[in-house]
C-alpha cells in the first residue's frame, strides 16, 4: 500500500512539503524561492510525488490521514514531519500576500462542538489552589507575593492545553481507564503554569511594567528586588515538583523550557541589522519565549502516556505551532485592542523597542521603519510613526494569515491521533486562539 505522506520531488531527493509554509533545499543547498514554491503548490496539477511508489497526485489534502500513526497502540499509518523554517521577511511576506484574497476560505474548520474548557473543568477546578499549596511558605510576604497571580483570574491557557493533550494521548494509547489525565500529567499542567507565571514576574521587572492582568504588578507593589526573588522562588518550587515526578526524560524536557526562556529574553534585547533576517530572528525568539513551554509540556505528557516517538512528536509540534500562533495574535492585539480589555498597556512592544510581526510586515512598504527598528523606536515620534505605518498597510492581516498557517499545521498534527473529544477540542482551540480579543 502506498504511503499517505507526500513529498516534493527535487532531483533525486524527496523532501516533505507543508503547502505555503516551508523551505525546500535544492541539491546545491540554495533555498528555493518560497514564492515560486507556493505558486507551484497551488497549481491544480502540481507534481507532488508519493514517497513510496513515485506516483503523482494533486495537492490540497492532508499530508497524513487523520488518526494514523505508526508503531503505536493506536491505528497504523505514517507521519510526515514538515519543514517549518521561515528564513526571511520577503519569503514570509510573499506567502501572506498571496493568501490575502483566500484567507477566509483557508481558516481552520470552526465546526467542532467540543468545548475545551468544559472538558477539563474537573481537573482545572482545583488547579490554582493546588499550586498555592505547593508554594506554601512560613514567610507571609513571600507567600503573598508568590500567590499573587494564582488567584484564578488568568486565562489558564497553558494548563488547559496540557490537560487536553494528556487526555488525547491517553485515549490514543489506552493509558487511562477513567478518561482523565494521569496524576503525573496533571502535575505537568501545574508546573507549566508556574513556569509561565514566574516568567511574567521577571518580565515585569525587565519591562518596568505597572500593570498585569488588570491590576498592579508584583514589582510595582513590592519593588524589583523582591519581585525577582519571588520569580526565582516560583521557578525553584516548580523544579522540585518536576523532580518529584521521577521521570528523567520529562525533567530534561521541562528544563529545556527554562533555558529557552532565558535565551529568548536575550534575543529580545537585540535585533538583526540584516533586514531579511529579522523575521527569522523574531520567530525563533517567539518560539523560545512562548511556544517552547507549550511544545515541551505537550511532549512531556505524551511521554507520560506511554506514547511512542511519533505520538510525542505530534504533541510537540501541536504545542509549538499553537504557541507561535498565540504569540502572533498577541502581537496583533497590541495594536488592535484596548488597555481595559487586555489588562495591560497597549503599544507596549513599541514602547519597549520591540519590532513584532505587524511592524516587520509594514517595513516592507515603509523602509524608513528599518532605521527606527535598529534604534528601537527610541527617538521622539518613532512609536507614533510605526503605529501609523501598521494601520496604513495590510500588516495586521498578514500577521493574521501567518497565525492561521501555524494553526492549520497544529490541526494537521493533532488529527494524526485517534479521534476523541479531547482531540477535537484541541482543534477547536486553534480557532479560539485566532479569534481571541485579549
Amino acid at each position: 500500500m502506498a504511503t499517505s505522506v507526500r513529498f516534493w520531488k527535487e532531483g533525486q531527493r524527496f523532501l516533505p512539503i507543508f503547502p505555503q509554509l516551508c523551505v525546500v533545499r535544492e541539491p546545491n543547498h540554495c533555498k528555493m524561492s518560497l514564492k515560486k514554491l507556493c505558486r507551484q503548490s497551488r497549481q491544480s496539477h502540481a507534481r507532488i510525488a508519493d514517497a513510496k511508489d513515485g506516483s503523482w497526485t494533486a495537492p490540497g489534502k492532508l499530508l497524513c490521514e487523520p488518526g494514523r500513526l505508526p508503531h503505536c497502540r493506536g491505528s497504523q499509518g505514517n507521519v510526515c514531519r514538515p519543514l517549518l523554517q521561515l528564513n526571511t521577511t520577503t519569503q514570509i511576506r510573499s506567502i501572506c500576500t498571496s493568501s490575502l484574497c483566500s484567507s477566509q476560505k483557508s481558516s481552520p474548520d470552526p465546526r467542532t462542538p467540543s468545548d475545551p474548557f468544559q472538558l477539563v473543568s474537573t481537573e482545572m477546578s482545583t488547579l490554582y489552589n493546588d499550586i498555592r499549596m505547593e508554594l506554601a511558605t512560613f514567610g507571609s510576604v513571600l507567600r503573598d507575593m508568590s500567590h499573587y497571580y494564582f488567584d484564578g483570574q488568568g486565562k489558564a491557557f497553558r494548563p488547559m492545553v496540557v490537560l487536553l493533550m494528556s487526555r488525547a494521548c491517553n485515549f490514543h494509547n489506552g493509558a487511562s481507564e477513567n478518561g482523565l489525565a494521569l496524576p503525573s500529567q496533571r502535575r505537568i499542567s501545574m508546573i507549566a503554569e508556574m513556569i509561565h507565571t514566574a516568567s511574567l514576574v521577571h518580565d515585569d521587572v525587565i519591562d518596568e511594567a505597572d500593570t498585569r492582568r488588570g491590576k498592579a504588578c508584583v514589582s510595582n507593589l513590592h519593588g524589583q528586588r523582591k519581585a525577582i526573588l519571588t520569580g526565582d522562588y516560583i521557578l525553584t518550587v516548580s523544579s522540585m515538583a518536576l523532580a518529584s515526578i521521577g521521570n528523567k526524560d520529562v525533567v530534561i524536557l521541562l528544563s529545556q523550557v527554562i533555558e529557552d526562556l532565558v535565551r529568548g529574553e536575550f534575543m529580545q534585547l537585540g535585533t538583526k541589522e540584516d533586514e531579511d533576517e529579522r523575521f527569522a530572528h523574531y520567530l525563533k525568539k517567539t518560539f523560545k519565549k512562548t511556544a517552547s513551554l507549550l511544545a515541551h509540556s505537550c511532549r512531556a505528557v505524551a511521554v507520560l502516556s506511554g506514547g511512542c516517538k511519533e505520538v510525542q512528536e505530534v504533541a510537540y509540534q501541536y504545542g509549538k505551532n499553537l504557541g507561535i500562533a498565540f504569540q502572533l495574535v498577541d502581537d496583533m492585539l497590541d495594536f488592535m485592542s484596548t488597555e481595559e480589555l487586555m489588562g495591560k498597556p497597549t503599544a507596549a512592544d513599541l514602547k519597549l523597542g520591540l519590532a513584532t510581526a505587524p511592524v516587520l510586515f509594514a517595513s516592507e512598504k515603509y523602509p524608513e521603519l528599518n532605521a527606527m527598528i535598529m534604534r528601537r523606536f527610541s527617538e521622539p515620534g518613532d512609536v507614533e510613526l510605526a503605529r501609523e505605518a501598521v494601520t496604513k498597510t495590510e500588516s495586521l492581516q498578514q500577521s493574521r494569515i501567518l497565525a492561521e498557517q501555524y494553526c492549520r499545521e497544529a490541526v494537521r498534527q493533532i488529527q494524526q491521533l485517534a479521534p476523541s473529544p479531547e482531540r477535537e477540542a484541541l482543534v477547536t482551540l486553534t480557532q479560539k486562539v485566532l479569534n481571541r480579543k485579549k
